[in-house]
């Protein structure tokens, strides 16, 4: 097998992972290997699996993504697979959970206000390390995800098969691609966000050439009017999320992200705290960036017999 025998098990806000380090480049999991270990009954079980190693063992780096490493210091890098074995450019849970494994193997100090720059497939990602903090939870990174790109407002439809009714949807880029929906609005006639059968793959159309995430979400609170702080204003809203190559997931970063995006561009507020399935979960939009906050979790160490 090309995997190690020892493995660890980490998840950021419910969204879960294999994880193991790989610094001499020996380990690239096939697609097989990566099903094996991400099936819940006859594997580890996960989300996805992340190898962390130098960006010179990745097979697919470009010349210019490893100048890009290069330049920023990333000497180490995010090789993250779907669950179903697929390559993926960027997963933002998946990047605080790998840089908290990176962390408890000495490669970045536990001191808060530190900061490692972590090579991915959509780019270098800075992430900070923010401790404990309320209500996010513990072991809280901040990243910063880089840019976004929108494309026009609703114009898509999102459906769900076995389920009455559509919601409108936006295409959002953050490294790799997303349709968010806003249902609740009066507007769409889909169920709740509670009551959503994400169970089944979600049809966008018209079809976008590759395969895309979806989510859902729904606006709760809106900050006070003329509320005056040190601190920008903050909206609230619920979310879920079907993810390409692993349907429901507890929790998708870049999500996260693409939703705040959506939510600035309806209301103005580019300041979000996000509710999914597996927590909550802080999101800042300005107008070429996004930056994600929440917390990491490893959870175990695992022998491969």
């Amino acid at each position: 097998m090309s995997i190690p025998d020892t493995l660890y098990k980490a998840h950021a806000t419910g969204n879960d992972f294999v994880v193991y380090e790989d610094s001499e480049g020996r380990y690239d999991p096939t697609a097989d290997e990566v099903r094996f270990l991400c099936d819940r009954h006859r594997g580890i079980g996960g989300d996805g699996l992340l190898r962390l190693t130098h960006p010179e063992h990745v097979a697919d780096m470009s010349s210019s993504m490893l100048g890009e490493c290069a330049n920023a210091s990333a000497r180490w890098f995010m090789d993250y697979r779907n669950a179903d074995g697929s390559v993926a450019e960027m997963c933002g849970n998946g990047t605080r959970a790998i840089t908290l494994f990176a962390q408890r193997r000495g490669m970045m100090p536990s001191t808060v206000g530190s900061s490692f720059a972590l090579g991915t497939r959509a780019g270098v990602k800075i992430l900070t390390y923010l401790g404990d903090v309320p209500p996010y939870g513990r072991d809280v990174f901040r990243v910063d995800m880089g840019a976004w790109d929108m494309g026009d407002s609703d114009g898509y439809r999102v459906t769900i098969p076995g389920s009455a009714g559509s919601a409108s949807g936006t295409f959002v880029d953050m490294g790799n691609p997303h349709v968010v929906a806003v249902v609740d609005d009066g507007v769409s006639d889909l169920p709740s966000v509670e009551e959503l059968d994400l169970v089944h793959k979600p049809v966008v159309e018209p079809v976008i050439e590759s395969d895309q995430n979806v989510e859902f979400v729904r606006v709760d609170a809106m900050p006070a009017d003329g509320c005056q702080s040190a601190d920008p204003a903050v909206g609230r809203a619920t979310m879920r999320v079907n993810e390409r190559g692993c349907g429901e997931t507890l929790s998708c970063g870049t999500g996260l992200c693409a939703t705040a995006v959506v939510l600035r561009s309806r209301t103005g507020v580019r300041s979000w705290d996000i509710t999914v399935r597996g927590g909550t979960l802080r999101v800042d939009v300005s107008d070429n960036a996004v930056s994600l906050t929440g917390s990491a979790t490893i959870v175990a160490r695992v022998e491969l017999f």
